[in-house]
């Protein structure tokens, strides 16, 4: 079901200076014991168990709360600026998020995600409710390649955890408040509260709200175009033996974005590209709405018996509604007049089970089993080309099913050696039980789909590991990753609807992948290293139907693309100076791969994988996958000037570099498909007095015109220039 849901980055800095909770309160996350003025080490979950990150075969990036706040991280858009390797396309309700260039490539319900999101152990709506604030957060891991033994399907590119503050029991009353004010009228206010309620009993509460003007000055606008957002988190902590340990959370999300702005890529009057110097004046003439509404609950219970082995139960339960109007041309003209009003109702249910042996033995293991079930209801969803004349409808439900087993096995060897091996397998389904129907011409056109496609995969991982000494510590390994397959949706050919194009399959991906973890100069720097080549199998695309090419269908590249790169961190700490960068390079090409583009010119025999080649049918081997540029680059420093009265200064300045990028498979210049490179400048400075914290901060300081995303035929800009202050006290 095609649900072409808009984006335009929203307000993703000025909390995020210095609004999470963790610059306040220690991270739920357990750290090794350090000397000051070194790098602290932190821990991974990706394994169901916390683990040294030093000491893991992972590519990943972990971000702290403290991380948070001095990178100025409050949406998962910008965590495309703080790890290599990493982009994140929005497109309103729904994100595109891919990793070394996979994840999701199209914008429906059957296309599942390529980067799964936890949030507290639990997987979250795969693409739907993405713009979730991060809020009194613990911490963020960003998992690079595919993580098919313990996250599954829909980890094909990678995942990303992420943990927010637990109750402490114990821990007294404590918490923080902060609040900011910005350009655009942009203010804030969130903080949490830790509450002891016995000695076995804690209750943590935290809630964030924002409002900001909209970026854009827009004429013929109709409806609410600011942003305005509120969100609450309720969690529970029981411990009543030392055995046993029950976490409960509640989280509530409203949230308003006002409506996702796209102008035309192409200007119709004049058949030029329209400049990016210009992305945020233009007309529309449709009411725009965008709304978010959820509720997530979570139960997590783990009990450890006196042999040491833990058993661990999570539960997650997830129900919202999305909501979207827009004028999906990008332009105020009677012709073309395209526009777009959905509604769709979600329901996650998903259970995990772990076994999960000591960690401090020679040999050592994890068991593991997964339910998931997913459900798509369609209230209303209208499509018009224009509305009121050609008006594409639909009503029903898409209902998707996955269930799993699992398990990993360490033998620990001489000299230093490990081997690991990991496998999963995963039966999934999905249901359409739908009617397209088209009301000016019902019952002509209606065209009811009732269909089912369902399949298995096994993915997994085996790995070498070698402790070569304390501070050395290297790996390699072959991992694997599968997404599932879907079913196509009805087109329309007046006076008769067409045949429903056949199920797409699965997508597959094999990762050979080599690094290298170290410490230098007495823990005072830290780094990573690797290189990976994947063998991406039918890659789910949708390109025109060859004999009718005003719409698309999905299907699967018939030949391998190859991707393969270099990435390398480091973090690096020199008593008050500190400095942290990554970097990533990657080259992508696709198979042999025969496709028409509606935009330029279609017609004759355009066979997938055949072609023939001609001026609208295309050869697209050997180029590049979407949204995957070559280059990835970030640099963070800052310096604590210690003052006479205990006074702390602190400056802080991040760059990112984003190379260009292409938003389809075409490479086509001249209708929009490039995307230039993204430079973004922040920098605050903070200032310390006793329990207060007052910090001026600015995001995309040199003002970067960029093109975020590209949904033909219009365009989505990045957020613009951002400065405020802000000012948190902790209690």
């Amino acid at each position: 079901m095609k649900i072409y849901t808009l984006w335009l980055s929203a307000s993703v800095f000025a909390l995020g200076w210095c609004g999470a909770a963790a610059a306040q309160t220690a991270s739920s996350a357990p750290q090794d014991q350090a000397k000051a003025g070194t790098v602290q080490e932190v821990v991974v979950t990706a394994e169901r168990r916390s683990t040294n990150l030093q000491k893991t075969p992972i590519a990943a990036t972990v971000l702290t709360g403290a991380d948070l706040v001095k990178k100025g991280i409050f949406s998962v858009d910008q965590l495309q600026f703080v790890s290599p390797s990493v982009t994140v396309n929005n497109f309103g309700q729904g994100d595109d998020f891919d990793i070394r260039g996979i994840g999701k490539g199209e914008h429906n319900t059957q296309t599942g995600t390529g980067v799964v999101t936890y949030r507290d152990g639990v997987a979250t709506f795969p693409g739907y409710f993405a713009e979730e604030p991060y809020f009194d957060v613990a911490n963020v891991e960003i998992l690079r390649g595919p993580q098919g033994t313990f996250s599954g399907q829909n980890a094909t590119g990678g995942a990303v955890i992420v943990n927010t503050q637990n109750p402490v029991i114990g821990g007294g009353y404590n918490g923080y408040v902060q609040a900011h004010y910005g350009n655009y009228d942009d203010s804030g206010l969130q903080g949490a509260v830790n509450l002891p309620i016995s000695d076995t009993l804690a209750a943590r509460v935290a809630f964030n709200g924002e409002y900001r003007d909209t970026f854009y000055h827009i004429t013929g606008l109709t409806g609410d175009p600011n942003v305005m957002q509120g969100s609450t988190r309720i969690s529970l902590l029981w411990t009543p033996t030392s055995s046993l340990k029950v976490l409960f959370k509640t989280d509530y999300d409203y949230l308003d974005n006002g409506g996702y702005f796209g102008d035309a890529l192409v200007n119709p009057t004049t058949g030029k590209l329209n400049p990016t110097s210009n992305m945020f004046n233009f007309a529309n003439n449709y009411e725009t709405y965008a709304v978010d509404q959820f509720v997530r609950s979570s139960m997590k219970v783990e009990y450890v018996a006196p042999d040491g082995i833990t058993f661990r139960s999570v539960t997650g339960y997830q129900q919202g509604r999305t909501g979207w109007k827009g004028d999906i041309d990008g332009t105020a003209l009677a012709t073309p007049n395209y526009i777009i009003s959905e509604s769709a109702d979600e329901t996650l249910w998903s259970q995990e089970f772990n076994i999960i042996s000591p960690d401090d033995k020679p040999i050592s293991w994890i068991l593991g089993a997964y339910y998931q079930h997913n459900q798509y209801y369609f209230p209303s969803f209208d499509i018009g080309v224009p509305p009121g004349g050609y008006d594409e409808d639909l009503k029903g439900y898409n209902n998707t099913q996955t269930v799993a087993g699992f398990g990993q096995v360490s033998f620990n060897l001489p000299a230093g050696f490990q081997l690991q091996a990991g496998v999963r397998y995963s039966a999934w389904s999905t249901t359409n039980n739908t009617l397209y129907y088209v009301p000016e011409y019902s019952p002509t056109l209606n065209q009811p789909q009732n269909a089912s496609e369902s399949g298995g995969n096994v993915t997994g991982k085996i790995t070498l590991n070698w402790n070569l000494d304390s501070k050395n510590f290297l790996y390699a390994f072959i991992a694997t990753g599968a997404k599932p397959g879907g079913l196509n949706t009805s087109v329309y050919n007046y006076p008769s609807p067409v045949a429903i194009p056949a199920p797409f399959k699965q997508e597959y991906v094999v990762d050979y992948e080599i690094g290298w973890k170290s410490r230098f100069f007495d823990n005072h720097i830290r780094t990573q290293v690797g290189a990976y080549y994947n063998d991406f199998q039918n890659f789910q695309v949708s390109i025109p139907l060859p004999n009718n090419p005003q719409f698309t269908t999905e299907l699967n590249d018939p030949s391998p693309t190859k991707l393969y790169g270099f990435e390398a961190s480091a973090q690096a700490v020199f008593g008050d100076f500190s400095v942290n960068g990554g970097l990533g390079l990657e080259h992508s090409s696709l198979g042999t791969f025969y496709a028409e583009d509606a935009r330029v010119g279609v017609g004759g025999v355009c066979n997938q994988n055949t072609g023939p080649s001609s001026a609208t049918c295309i050869n697209l081997s050997g180029h590049p996958q979407t949204y995957a540029p070559a280059v990835t680059f970030n640099i963070s420093a800052q310096y604590d000037f210690r003052l006479a009265d205990g006074d702390k200064l602190t400056p802080s300045v991040n760059f990112s570099h984003i190379s260009d990028q292409w938003a389809t498979l075409f490479d086509n210049r001249a209708a929009g498909d490039y995307l230039a490179p993204r430079d973004i400048l922040g920098a605050s400075i903070a200032w310390t007095h006793a329990d207060i914290v007052a910090t001026l901060y600015g995001y995309n300081l040199t003002n970067d015109q960029y093109v975020a995303a590209v949904l033909p035929p219009i365009r989505l800009a990045g957020a613009p220039r951002q400065f405020g202050v802000s000012v948190m006290k902790t209690f």
